[in-house]
C-alpha cells in the first residue's frame, strides 16, 4: 500500500524542542542540526536522461519551493565529458519526464502551462527555444517519440458519459440549486491521489512532433496506455479488454496496433499481469515482464522475451530470484539492464538474453526523500559501447546523477546539497543483521546514530517500519530518519519478512499471514538495539505508516514494551478495508482470497482492531484526509477503539492529504515533529525531568 493545518483536536506542534537532544536556539549547535526547516534546503535528482551519444545528461532537479510548499522539478543539462552542468528549462511551471529525440538534437518534455493545462513541450538543444506541442484537457503519460523522430505517442485520459438515471429539470436563470447528484456504475470509483473518478477510460494518441492536434488510435471501454513504439507504424499497448477487468485488477495483455487502420491485437494471451513491453534495437524482438496469476498478495514480476509477432514467447533468467524491475535494452541487442532490489541495496543489473545475470552498477537509490525506501532511475546510450546514467543514492545524501560505463570515467557529476548537508551533524548508519525469534531468519536492519552518539543505554529508540508491506529499505538518505536523529533519538528500520529484495519466498512468508511472524521480526531487532546498550529500554518508541501503521497497531496489541506509539495512515480493520478502500477488488481477491460476508473472521483475525482490547500503550492515530488508500475511517476506528478504552490517543487528520503525506514539505515537517511530540509526551526521562523541577 505503497503510498498538514496540521491537527485536529490535540494540538503537538510545540512538543517537539522538547524531544531528545534538543539545543537551545541560536546556539552554534542549533546551528548544525538538522531541524524542521532544513527539509526545505534539500535537493534531489530524477530521471537522467543520456543522450543517444552519451554526450549530454538531462536530468530532473528538484527542490522545495517554500513559498508554494511544493517540490518542484527544473530540468538540467549535463556535459559528460566535462562534467559542467546548466539549466536548460527552469523558472516556469514544474517540468518533468525529459526524452530525448531518436537524433538527439530535441527534448520531449512534460509541464504545466500558466493557466495549469498540462502540456507536451519540445525543446530544440542548437537554439535554446522551447515550444508547446499541445496543450491539453489531461495530463499526458508516458511519451514516447517514434523511432523516426516524426511522431509522438503518449497516453491521456478520455472522458466518458456519466452514467444517468434521470434528468433534472432546467433550472431558472439566477437560481442555486444544490449540486447535482454524481452517479457511479464503477467497482473502482475514487482511487487515492484522484478523489472521485470522473467517468471515462485511459487512451493512446499519438502527435506529429512538429506539433498539431493529437489522434486517438486506441478506443473502447477499457484502458490502454503505456505506448512503446514497435517500428513507425506500429505501437505496442499494455491493457486489460476482460469483461470482469474490475474484479481482476492486476490483470493485463500487451497488443499491437496498427496506425494504417486502428486494428489492435494481442500478443499475450496468459492469465497473469504482462506488462513493460520494450522493443530490441533491431525491432524483431519484445521484452517484457509479467507473471502467471498464482492469486498470491505477492508474486514476482519475471522478464521473458517475444518475438515481434508475439510468438517464441520465453522466460529469461527464470531460476533469477529477483523481481525485474524497469527493462532497457543494451544497444547491441543482446541483454538488458534492469534497476532491481537486492537485499537492501539498488544494483542495475545485466541480464543476457541466454539468461546471465550479473551486476553492472551498484548504488543506485536516493529518490525517495522522507523515509529509506528503495527507488532509483537510469537510461542507457545507444553507443556501441554503452554508458548509463543513473540515480546514485546513499545514507549521507539524496539522489545525485551519476555516469558509468566502457570509455567514460565512472564517478558522480553532481552535488546538490555541498551547500547544506557537509556543515550538518548528520547520523551515523551503521547496518544490523539479526536472528528473528520467529525462526531465525536472518533479518536485515539499519540504525542511524546521532551525532555525538556513545553506546551507554541512555538514547530513546524509534522503531520506523516501511509500508507496503511489500517493499523495502535500505541505507538510503531519509529526510524523517535525519530530524529524528537531530532530536536525539536512535533510530531503527529493518526488512522483516514480507519485505522485498530477498526473494519471492521470503516476501511470501506473509501470504494471507499479515501480520504475524514478522512482528516477531521487528521485536527482535529492538531486542538488539537493547543488547548492544544502544537504547534505554524504557525509552523505545514504534511508529510505521501505512503497510508500516498496520504492524505498529498491531504491535501495540501485542506488547506494552513501547512508551508510546504513533500509528500512520494504517489498516485497521480488513474487513472495511476490503469493501471500502481503492484497492478493495486486489485485498479481496489476492490478500485475504475470501468473501468478507462468507468468512468475516479471516478478515478480522488479522485486523490490528482484534487486538485492541490489549492495549496500553499511548498510540497517536494520523491519516490524510484525502487517503482513498487506508481510508480516514480506518484510523478512526482505532482512535474510537482507544478512547473508549480510557487509552491516551490523539487523532491527526491531515487536510488535503492523499495517502502519500510527505508529498508536500510542510507535510513532511508536521508528520515528524508531530510524532517527536508525541513521544516526547510520554517519555519517562522526560517525565522524570519534569517531576525533579
Amino acid at each position: 500500500m505503497k503510498k498538514w493545518a496540521f491537527l485536529a483536536g490535540v494540538c503537538l506542534t510545540g512538543l517537539y524542542a522538547m524531544s531528545a537532544g534538543a539545543q537551545d536556539a541560536g546556539s552554534a549547535e542549533e546551528s548544525r542540526r538538522f531541524t524542521a526547516e532544513r527539509v526545505f534546503d534539500i535537493e534531489y535528482a530524477t530521471s537522467p536522461q543520456i543522450s543517444p551519444d552519451a554526450s549530454k545528461i538531462v536530468y530532473v532537479r528538484h527542490s522545495m519551493d517554500q513559498l508554494n510548499d511544493r517540490d518542484r522539478g527544473d530540468l538540467w543539462i549535463i556535459d559528460v565529458a566535462s562534467g559542467e552542468q546548466r539549466p536548460l528549462v527552469t523558472g516556469g511551471a514544474s517540468a518533468s519526464s525529459p526524452t530525448w529525440s531518436p537524433d538527439g538534437t530535441k527534448l520531449l518534455y512534460s509541464t504545466a502551462s500558466t493557466d495549469g493545462k498540462p502540456e507536451l513541450r519540445l525543446h530544440y538543444l542548437d537554439t535554446g527555444q522551447s515550444f508547446s506541442l499541445a496543450q491539453l484537457e489531461y495530463g499526458a503519460g508516458g511519451a514516447k517519440w517514434s523511432p523516426d523522430g516524426s511522431k509522438i505517442a503518449f497516453s491521456m485520459f478520455v472522458k466518458g458519459d456519466k452514467p444517468s438515471f434521470a434528468t433534472p429539470p432546467s433550472q431558472r436563470e439566477g437560481a442555486e440549486w444544490s449540486e447535482p447528484v454524481r452517479v457511479f456504475d464503477d467497482l473502482t470509483f475514487r482511487f487515492d491521489g484522484q478523489g472521485y473518478l470522473e467517468e471515462g477510460t485511459t487512451h493512446t494518441f499519438v502527435l506529429s512532433a512538429d506539433g498539431g492536434s493529437p489522434r486517438q488510435v486506441t478506443k473502447g471501454d477499457a484502458d490502454l496506455g503505456g505506448p512503446v513504439w514497435l517500428d513507425n507504424d506500429t505501437l505496442l499497448v499494455t491493457g486489460n479488454t476482460a469483461e470482469d477487468a474490475d474484479l481482476d485488477p492486476i490483470e493485463s495483455e500487451i497488443y499491437a496496433v496498427e496506425l494504417s487502420d486502428l486494428s489492435m491485437r494481442a500478443l499475450t494471451s496468459r492469465d497473469g499481469p504482462d506488462f513493460g513491453p520494450v522493443v530490441s534495437p533491431d525491432g524483431e524482438t519484445i521484452a517484457f515482464r509479467g507473471h502467471d496469476d498464482n492469486l498470491k498478495a505477492y508474486e514476482q514480476a519475471n522478464l521473458y522475451l517475444m518475438a515481434a509477432d508475439g510468438s517464441n514467447v520465453r522466460e529469461v533468467a527464470a531460476d533469477f530470484d529477483r523481481e525485474i524491475g524497469a527493462i532497457q535494452w543494451a544497444p547491441d541487442g543482446r541483454s538488458l539492464y534492469s534497476a532491481i532490489e537486492n537485499a537492501g541495496d539498488m544494483d542495475l543489473f545485466q541480464i543476457t538474453t541466454r539468461g546471465d545475470t550479473s551486476v553492472a552498477v551498484s548504488g543506485l537509490g536516493g529518490t525517495s526523500i522522507g523515509r529509506p525506501y528503495a527507488g532509483a532511475d537510469f537510461s542507457v546510450s545507444k553507443t556501441r559501447n554503452p554508458v548509463i546514467a543513473y540515480t546514485a543514492g546513499s545514507a549521507d545524501a539524496p539522489a545525485e546523477v551519476a555516469v558509468a560505463g566502457r570509455g567514460v570515467n565512472a564517478r558522480t557529476l553532481t552535488s546538490l546539497n555541498s551547500d547544506v548537508l557537509p556543515y550538518l551533524d548528520m547520523a551515523r548508519v551503521e547496518e544490523v543483521k539479526v536472528s528473528s525469534s520467529a525462526d531465525g531468519r536472518e533479518i536485515e536492519a539499519w540504525v542511524a546514530l546521532p551525532h555525538g552518539f556513545e553506546a551507554d543505554g541512555s538514547y530513546p529508540m524509534i522503531l520506523e517500519i516501511h509500508g507496503g508491506p511489500f517493499s523495502m529499505y535500505g541505507p538510503f538518505f531519509a529526510s524523517e530518519i535525519q530530524r529524528y536523529a537531530a532530536e536525539g533519538y536512535v533510530t531503527v528500520w529493518a526488512n522483516p519478512r514480507g519485505s522485498t529484495g530477498y526473494g519471492e519466498e521470503f516476501a511470501q512468508l506473509i501470504d494471507k499471514n499479515y501480520p504475524s511472524a514478522d512482528h516477531d521480526d521487528l521485536m527482535s531487532v529492538v531486542d538488539e538495539m537493547v543488547a548492544r546498550n544502544y537504547v534505554d529500554p524504557k525509552r523505545l518508541f514504534i511508529t510505521g505508516g501505512s503497510g508500516g501503521g498496520v504492524l505498529t497497531a498491531w504491535a501495540v496489541g501485542k506488547t506494552d514494551r513501547f512508551a508510546a506509539a504513533a500509528t500512520i495512515k494504517p489498516v485497521i480493520n480488513w474487513f472495511t478495508m476490503a469493501l471500502a478502500g481503492d484497492i478493495a477488488p486486489f485485498v479481496w481477491r489476492h490478500w485475504i482470497r475470501e468473501d468478507p460476508w462468507e468468512n468475516p473472521q479471516a478478515y478480522f483475525d488479522l485486523s490490528p482492531i482484534s487486538l485492541v482490547g490489549n492495549v496500553t500503550t499511548p498510540t497517536l492515530v494520523m491519516v490524510g484526509e484525502e487517503d482513498w488508500r487506508t481510508p480516514t475511517w480506518e484510523a478512526e476506528q482505532f482512535y474510537t477503539a482507544l478512547k473508549l478504552q480510557g487509552v491516551d490517543t490523539a487523532l491527526i487528520r491531515i487536510p488535503g492529504s492523499p495517502h502519500y503525506i510527505a508529498g508536500r514539505p510542510s507535510r513532511l515537517i508536521a508528520k515528524t515533529d508531530n510524532i517527536m511530540g508525541w513521544f516526547a509526551k510520554y517519555d519517562p526521562a522526560k517525565q522524570d525531568e519534569a517531576d525533579k523541577e
